[in-house]
């Protein structure tokens, strides 16, 4: 399968709200509008093009048995500086803190907060994992996206 692109759509009953909080947060661009779907992206200036819809839950294009807001939804955001973001997002602008910030051994420094629809929001840097996780990691793949 040879994919032109690839993007979650929230499925929610606040699609204007919604489409806001990630405009006015996390600084996406409206691609389409309408009342019951937006489209976004960030920025054609960002260094890599990522895409984020917002759809009405009870739409007619969503099979019927699924027309419920999204539940069980975690959206990663991977950041150069999360401390930055943590004073941005938590301090400055008092969205919810569901986690606060934290080093895990895994290989993160983050902190999760979340969206008007529940969706939570896991705002990460990437630091060096502990001895006891580096061997998890594929090591070509990490080295290669370490190298950015």
């Amino acid at each position: 399968m040879k994919t032109s692109s690839f993007y979650p759509v929230i499925l929610t009953e606040q699609v204007g709200a919604s489409a806001e909080f990630y405009r006015q947060y996390f600084g996406f661009e409206t691609v389409f509008e309408a009342d019951w779907y937006v489209s976004l992206r960030l920025p054609k200036d960002a260094e890599s093009a990522f895409e984020l819809a917002i759809l009405e839950a009870g739409h007619s294009t969503v099979p019927s048995v699924y027309r419920h807001s999204v539940n069980g939804l975690i959206l990663n955001f991977e950041v150069e500086d999360v401390d930055a973001e943590y004073e941005r997002l938590i301090t400055q602008h008092k969205l919810p803190l569901q986690l606060d910030i934290r080093d895990e051994e895994f290989g993160q420094r983050h902190f999760i907060t979340s969206d008007p629809n529940g969706v939570l929001i896991d705002v990460i840097k990437i630091i060096p994992p502990s001895d006891a996780y580096s061997e998890n990691y594929n090591e070509n793949l990490w080295q290669a996206e370490q190298k950015g």
